[in-house]
């Protein structure tokens, strides 16, 4: 995926260039606009490599720990769990997360149970709740030392 961003990022900003110097006013304007959609499109690969190296670094966390949730599922022959079993999952680790608001490792599990039941956009917004309160977690440590 980089490595397509690196030729897609090439492959515009020489568009962009060509169009920025071509001295006509419209191809001004789109020249510069080439060259801001790879800026965003940049942005958006960064944020999404330091959420993934968020999370490896609290799967190492729970890992170490040896408190990986123990999913009780029915499972499908492909191997995904069946819904109403993911959804019973789910409900528990969410009444978890409900009595401890402020602990990563619930909602870390919320995540996994979310992602098991195939809800992957909230299992990745209770993933980053996870994240921001691990860091949060992590500095209030710091400052106590």
């Amino acid at each position: 995926m980089t490595a397509l961003l690196a030729m897609y990022m090439f492959l515009l900003g020489s568009q962009g260039l060509a169009l920025v110097n071509s001295g006509n006013s419209i191809g001004v304007v789109m020249g510069l606009a080439l060259f801001v959609l790879p800026a965003i499109t940049l942005y958006g690969i960064i944020r999404e490599w330091m959420f993934a190296r968020a999370v490896s670094m609290l799967t190492k966390k729970v890992n170490e720990a040896g408190v990986w949730p123990d999913f009780r599922f029915e499972l499908r022959p492909s191997g995904r769990p069946t819904r109403a079993s993911a959804d019973a999952e789910f409900q528990r680790f969410a009444a978890a997360a409900e009595i401890a608001p402020a602990d990563w490792h619930s909602w870390f599990n919320l995540s996994l149970a979310y992602d098991a039941a195939g809800d992957r956009r909230r299992a990745r917004s209770a993933m980053r709740k996870a994240v921001a309160l691990a860091r949060f977690e992590a500095k209030t440590i710091a400052l106590r030392k």
